[in-house]
């Protein structure tokens, strides 16, 4: 909490920074978030996969104690295909998130201003508990509704998961 320095960058981080703190920085507290402002908080790619989105990307932002709600730098955005996956979706946002990185650094190293879009947050973070419900699989869904679950919830193994009494049962890779 006593840090004081220019610049507090965040990427991809699960912690969330109290207020106090991001005003230590002189210059800015900057986000490089992987969604759009479509899809802030947690698991913001696997929902987008769960919707089917046609388009996502990444969102510069000002850090504010309160996740993905300080106003926004910059969003990039690319087409997401059929065959898209959580993972190359992820892939795509890491390359989007580097160019922005070099793009807010050079402003800032060259004394410029950083940019300010009109682009704002579309709905209320997701949290960890919507996606640990987007993960489950029970009995009753139709198998439509399992395979979305899945593809939106396998990284590189599946997340989804079945609940039965106090035990876990986990979905598995399967070889190929």
């Amino acid at each position: 909490m006593n840090w004081r320095g220019d610049l507090l960058i965040s990427f991809i981080s699960s912690w969330i920074y109290p207020q106090p703190l991001l005003e230590n920085a002189s210059i800015a507290a900057i986000n490089f978030h992987p969604g759009s402002p479509e899809y802030p908080g947690t698991g913001c790619t696997n929902f987008a996969i769960y919707n089917g989105e046609k388009e996502y990307g990444i969102t510069c932002h000002h850090m504010n104690a309160t996740v993905d709600s300080g106003s926004i730098i910059q969003v990039k955005r690319f087409p997401v295909k059929e065959d898209d996956t959580v993972y190359s979706v992820t892939q795509r946002c890491y390359q989007l998130i580097e160019e922005s990185f070099y793009e807010v650094m050079d402003c800032i190293l060259n004394n410029k201003s950083l940019p300010v879009t009109n682009e704002q947050w579309k709905r209320k973070p997701y949290t960890r508990k919507q996606l640990d419900e987007l993960c489950t699989i029970t009995p009753e869904m139709p198998e439509e509704e399992i395979e979305r679950r899945i593809k939106a919830t396998t990284y590189k193994t599946p997340w989804a998961f079945t609940r039965i009494g106090n035990h876990i049962l986990k979905l598995q890779a399967e070889n190929k």
